[in-house]
């Protein structure tokens, strides 16, 4: 059962695993050092802790302590009970939802492994905001997607603002990192996927003439100002595009991604 512990110092060492939780270079270092991620809201922590991710620790105001009631009672951890005030004070924002958990981070699985027996998978290419991060995952999970894979350069999916975009998606959905980012779409069409550049260049096909009939499709999605590089154009087996009523050049990454997701999954 998890010890409830009462604190009223917003400088309390056993509180720096929630500490200046807006500064992103600052909980980039510290959770990569540490091994830990930060999950926020009562049903976000609940999926994190039935997904398998020990946690450190909690953070909850009194009033919040009965929603996870039944989650703290399997804890052996200590949860600090603050005031709403001081939980503001050290984390930099208003804790809204109540709680928040420090977890522990898992060992990633390979490209390989997330891979064996999927047809459906999403590819990531840059895509450096966490919000579009966590967005991509809660609709990869909405709609039947089976991994999605980052380039290196891509934002955390564990960092607390995806986490929370993607109400605890990133705790369902399969993923890992293409350390081999060069020549990692031609590594997925020589594993049988078809893969998709999602791009609204001249000579692409709309997105529903590009997966119709095939069996493994990856669907390449790119950074949020410039798209797919040119080496990702030029690897995938098809590109593809969402038409636009007229006067509309795109969506954002986060919303292209969900109207193909629902398109492959029509396939």
């Amino acid at each position: 059962m998890v010890t409830l512990v009462a604190v009223d110092d917003p400088d309390d060492p056993r509180l720096r695993d929630y500490r200046d939780l807006r500064d992103v270079q600052l909980r980039t270092s510290l959770e990569a050092d540490h091994g830990l991620f930060l999950a926020e809201g009562e049903k976000v922590v609940r999926r994190a802790i039935e997904a398998g991710y020990p946690p450190r620790s909690f953070l909850m105001a009194t009033r919040w302590l009965p929603g996870l009631a039944d989650v703290l009672d399997r804890s052996d951890v200590p949860c600090y009970v603050v005031a709403e005030e001081l939980a503001e004070r050290v984390t930099g924002f208003h804790v809204h939802r109540g709680a928040l958990a420090s977890l522990q981070r898992r060992p990633l699985p390979t490209p390989d492994q997330v891979l064996a027996g999927a047809r459906t998978v999403v590819v990531l290419e840059d895509v450096v905001d966490h919000t579009n991060v966590g967005a991509v995952f809660r609709s990869a999970a909405a709609l039947g997607v089976d991994a999605v894979l980052l380039s290196p350069r891509c934002a955390d999916p564990l960092y607390r603002r995806s986490v929370k975009v993607a109400m605890g998606a990133v705790f369902s959905v399969a993923w890992a990192r293409l350390e081999q980012w060069y020549d990692a779409v031609a590594s997925l069409s020589a594993t049988g996927f078809t893969t998709v550049a999602l791009t609204p260049a001249d000579d692409s096909v709309d997105i529903e003439e590009a997966v119709q009939g095939r069996d493994r499709v990856a669907l390449l999605v790119g950074t949020e100002g410039h798209g797919l590089s040119d080496r990702w154009l030029r690897s995938a087996d098809v590109r593809a595009v969402i038409p636009m009523a007229a006067g509309v050049d795109s969506l954002n990454v986060a919303a292209a991604t969900a109207v193909a997701c629902y398109v492959a999954r029509r396939r």
